[in-house]
């Protein structure tokens, strides 16, 4: 079983039941609270604005950055403390991108550490992304 060492990656990232997906975008887009919404509808918090990912047997696991474990920026009230995941598999890569297409017929591909992992924009301020990111991971994500 092949095993990489941990590197980061600026990403903020929430396990939903058993997998993970990676939120990104550019500054401002809405990334932790988009994490926020999620969290609020069951997910659990892997990290924000950062993770340490490394690849095992053909997976790619995300896990808290130590600069920022269970920490999470909620704009307006400041950085707080959240109950984390200490691990997850990510399974999909939501990027906030006010460029996102209003309809897609298959997800695009991304490949971080190796790893191939589906991928999807998403407009960052075109609602409910909560419920659009729960979607896609059912359609879309990887399994197992």
């Amino acid at each position: 079983m092949t095993v990489t060492e941990p590197f980061a990656r600026q990403s903020t990232c929430v396990a939903i039941g058993t997998r993970a997906v990676l939120i990104e975008g550019p500054s401002g887009t809405g990334k932790s609270g988009l994490a926020l919404e999620l969290i609020d509808r069951g997910a659990k918090l892997v990290g924000d604005d950062g993770v340490l990912l490394r690849e095992s047997a053909g997976r790619l696991l995300a896990q808290p950055h130590p600069n920022t474990r269970g920490l999470i920026e909620v704009r307006n009230l400041g950085i707080l403390p959240f109950p984390c995941r200490e691990e997850a598999p990510v399974a999909l890569i939501v990027m906030l991108d006010n460029e996102a297409p209003r309809f897609i017929e298959a997800a695009d591909s991304v490949a971080i550490g190796g790893v191939t992992l589906p991928a999807l924009r998403l407009r960052p301020h075109a609602g409910p992304l909560a419920l659009k990111v729960e979607l896609a991971l059912l359609h879309y994500g990887l399994t197992g």
